[in-house]
């Protein structure tokens, strides 16, 4: 059954002819390339065209060659208009420096790519996605070795070859995609039944077959489609219904944000209405839902409503704690971000948290090195040790379901740890700027604010400035950080008193700032 989840739109249509014309002849100057903490990205045309994609992938053809990795490199993307068209383009480049490629044939999961990487299939990935942004964006990311988002150090060194690149077009390598192949340059590959297998050793589909809890799945036109399609077959869910299988390009059907844009985000509570509307009518027991490129989930539930994915970490982290047995001395990883009810749950349980900068490729180490019981950011992406260096909404919408199967409502956990642990109050606030003022912010150490001892009451304990700046208070903190792609400075704040607290906190922290 296909439910009709769409809301009404304040803008036209994307026009996708237009779009298309001009990724292949983008208009006026070009932006440079510019890594952010997942990839480039920018509008369609002069943010992101064929030259960016190129360039980026002659650059990863050249770090290849130089420092002699082997084996295939990934290429492919998610539902986004010219994802297809990237992945083709970046494997036209890697054959024609001689490198072979694994050219998905359908829409791939961001964590996807990261499980052929770990799994021994592919050395590398170029995904194109620009993740749950607006459908007029774009982007291409690159996954190393580790299989998680490279780091800074590797980022910069693709960034300032894609930029030569970009100005010298002519240096760039590209042979046709029917040439790479008779050459025997261009693999294809089931990419769908191995990342289904393995997850069925990480959920408990079995106890979720059990309970039988009726569960509406939307991939909110994504990536992740045909895989909830597998996972419901494989493991025989019959109550699994994902209510709706549209796949367009402009996400039309996509209930607009709240500042009047489509993005397919999975933890608002605008384009996710339709699917709070199905568990609070009764219809169904849990909704999960994954963004275009499947790193990011959301879930909703019937005395919960839409969960926020603070919260869904918390039961997350505490479930885990329960019931996987982790072993002694790993920890909670959560970044700088994240509520610290995580803190309080893991050291309830006796592990240690390890508090990260924002960026899910800090988390890449402990992942590999077996380290993490979770490890979860507060804008809805997660992971654990056992399983990718990479966000994955899937395992996180599963896991959820298993929770909700066997523990109950994912609201009512929620609500258990808040009575044990102290209920925390939290807030996120964008802040339009300018870039002189982000470099102001972004030049603050922890020396300059000798003289903060007190806000809103509190004493200061302590201040990181490793991203931002982060203020510890007795019970609370605020942090203030530039985002690396928009002209906003993010303020970030939790206390474990009251809402009145949280907006004291808020205003003292902001004015002393000047944000």
């Amino acid at each position: 059954m296909t439910h009709p989840l769409a809301g009404t739109l304040t803008t036209e249509r994307m026009n996708v002819q237009e779009k298309e014309h001009l990724f292949w002849q983008p208009e006026g100057e070009i932006a440079p390339v510019k890594f952010g903490t997942s990839g480039h990205r920018g509008q369609l045309g002069h943010g992101f065209c064929v030259a960016h994609a190129r360039a980026i992938a002659q650059a990863v053809a050249q770090i290849h060659l130089q420092d002699k990795i082997s084996g295939p490199i990934l290429c492919g993307g998610d539902t986004r208009l010219m994802s297809g068209a990237t992945a083709q383009v970046c494997a036209e480049v890697l054959a024609a420096n001689g490198l072979t490629v694994i050219l998905a044939q359908h829409a791939l999961p961001t964590p996807v790519f990261s499980f052929e990487i770990i799994s021994g299939r592919a050395s590398a990935c170029l995904n194109g996605t620009a993740s749950h942004n607006p459908p007029q964006d774009m982007g291409l990311k690159y996954n190393p070795s580790h299989g998680g988002p490279a780091d800074s150090a590797l980022t910069a060194r693709i960034e300032k070859l894609a930029n030569v690149y970009l100005q010298n077009p002519a240096e760039v390598k590209q042979i046709p995609l029917a040439q790479a192949e008779e050459k025997g340059l261009i693999l294809k590959k089931d990419l769908v039944t191995p990342y289904v297998q393995a997850l069925g050793k990480m959920v408990d589909f079995a106890a979720i077959k059990k309970a039988g809890l009726k569960a509406a799945i939307h991939p909110l036109g994504g990536a992740s489609l045909r895989f909830y399609r597998a996972i419901k077959e494989m493991y025989g869910l019959k109550n699994l219904h994902i209510v709706n299988e549209t796949v367009d390009p402009t996400f039309y059907f996509i209930p607009i944000d709240h500042d009047g844009k489509i993005r397919m985000d999975p933890s608002s509570v605008y384009p996710m209405k339709p699917l709070i509307e199905l568990v609070q009518s009764g219809e169904y027991d849990f909704a999960g839902a994954s963004d275009p490129d499947a790193d990011r989930f959301g879930c909703a539930t019937k005395t919960g409503g839409l969960i926020s994915p603070n919260h869904a970490l918390c039961v997350l982290a505490d479930y885990l704690i329960k019931t996987r047995a982790p072993k002694p001395g790993m920890q909670i990883g959560r970044t700088l971000g994240t509520t610290m009810l995580l803190d309080r749950i893991a050291q309830g349980a006796g592990f240690s948290i390890d508090e990260v900068n924002v960026g899910f490729k800090y988390f890449v180490d402990g992942i590999v090195q077996g380290r993490y019981i979770l490890a979860g950011e507060e804008s809805a992406g997660m992971s654990t040790s056992g399983w990718t260096p990479e966000k994955d909404g899937i395992l996180a919408v599963c896991l959820l379901l298993e929770i909700a199967s066997k523990a109950g409502d994912i609201g009512a956990l929620y609500e258990k740890l808040t009575a044990q642990y102290g209920k925390p109050f939290y807030t996120r606030v964008d802040v339009p700027t300018d870039d002189a003022a982000k470099a102001r912010v972004k030049s603050f150490k922890k020396e300059d604010l000798k003289d903060l001892t007190e806000v809103a009451g509190e004493k200061v304990t302590a201040v990181r400035d490793t991203d931002g700046i982060k203020v510890y208070l007795q019970d609370s903190w605020f942090l203030v950080r530039p985002s690396g792609t928009e002209n906003i400075l993010k303020f970030y704040a939790e206390t474990f008193r009251d809402e009145e607290h949280l907006h004291a906190i808020i205003e003292a922290g902001r004015k002393y700032f000047g944000v």
